[in-house]
């Protein structure tokens, strides 16, 4: 077994335009002082780097790295999300995520496509310089205004949707190949990627690619109403990066599962802080340890009732409290010791 590496931290809901949220040397000295040793950082904020200097520049990457170390932090994974998201976009939301992209392929879908799948290699590059071997993106979604089956759709929809969708990440995924890094596709609703069975479609299409991986976010499966624990066994082989974030399911007899149009805060369902919501974290960090699970435990804030940077400070404790130090023998060795067969043939009575 192995020991999880953390606390980490996603710094995406954390920079901003104050300091030290600001720069990466004011955010990584923040993130240490909250008591975490690792961030997870979003390529595409200008803010704390620089994605075309990271994939082209190994003195850069030196000292961007240096940086970090220096305020006593290390860089866990990078980040893609809302790059990915460009690689497959339903035109329903084009104007929607048109903000993700630079102002020259805005209002083109084609281009603003090309444009991401670049970008995200760009980012799978930045991590072989970086010399991390994971890198987590969200895959987009062609077919997700449709998750609802009324009207009926039609047929073959579902099937040509996952069809491009692959063929759209298939060059990307073999560039990660090449850079000796696994895709983490974080299982996630808007996504075409939004469950096992979806992530199960997409790998089938890929020929069980093998840079084609999860990260495990055990909040989405409990507003899907899935049993996040089982996930963990049924997909131990891909998980490869894990999201510390809570949530919690409380049905009425008004709403459930789609929230009924209401703000995070009025949702049945809605994201916590760690250990604010009805995850149960022992029982997951167990898992991990039992799964042989040794990357980073790194905390994604996202909570409609707590401050961000309350949540930021407890959310390092409790990922230091639930990490579990694994054992390096078992339990009962001291009532062991070596016994030859002669001995075990004797114990089963097979030679009297």
């Amino acid at each position: 077994m192995k020991t999880i590496k953390g606390p980490g931290l996603f710094l995406a809901q954390f920079a901003g335009d104050e300091a030290p949220f600001n720069s990466w040397d004011g955010i990584t000295r923040w993130a240490a002082e909250c008591g975490y040793e690792g961030v997870q950082v979003p390529v595409w904020d200008a803010r704390l780097v620089d994605l075309d200097k990271l994939a082209t520049s190994k003195d850069y990457c030196d000292e961007w790295l240096g940086t970090a170390r220096a305020n006593g932090v290390e860089v866990s994974d990078l980040s893609s999300h809302i790059l990915g998201q460009l690689v497959a976009v339903h035109p329903a939301y084009d104007a929607w995520v048109d903000g993700f992209a630079p102002p020259e392929v805005q209002g083109k879908p084609k281009e603003r496509q090309a444009w991401a799948v670049e970008q995200v290699k760009k980012a799978l590059s930045a991590s072989k310089n970086l010399g991390i071997g994971q890198h987590v993106t969200f895959s987009g979604g062609l077919v997700w205004p449709f998750v609802y089956p009324f009207p009926q759709r039609p047929q073959g929809l579902v099937d040509t949707a996952f069809d491009e969708l692959a063929a759209r990440w298939r060059p990307i995924l073999d560039h990660a190949e090449e850079c000796g890094v696994d895709v983490c596709y974080e299982i996630h609703p808007m996504e075409d990627l939004h469950d096992g069975i979806t992530f199960e479609m997409f790998l089938e299409r890929l020929d069980g690619h093998t840079r084609c991986n999860m990260l495990y976010d055990p909040s989405h499966y409990v507003l899907q109403c899935l049993d996040y624990i089982d996930n963990i066994d049924i997909y131990a082989e891909r998980i490869k990066m894990f999201h510390v974030k809570d949530a919690e399911f409380n049905p009425t007899g008004r709403q459930g599962v789609y929230g009924g149009y209401q703000s995070w805060v009025n949702r049945a369902g809605r994201f916590r802080s760690p250990g604010d919501g009805q995850v149960d974290f022992g029982a997951i960090f167990s898992k991990m340890a039992a799964i042989d699970f040794d990357g980073w435990a790194v905390v994604e804030w996202e909570c409609a009732l707590k401050h961000p940077e309350d949540g930021a400070r407890e959310g390092a404790q409790f990922v230091r409290d639930h990490i579990i130090r694994v054992t390096p023998h078992a339990f009962d060795d001291f009532a062991g010791g070596d016994i030859d067969d002669a001995t075990n043939r004797k114990l089963l009575g097979l030679d009297v």
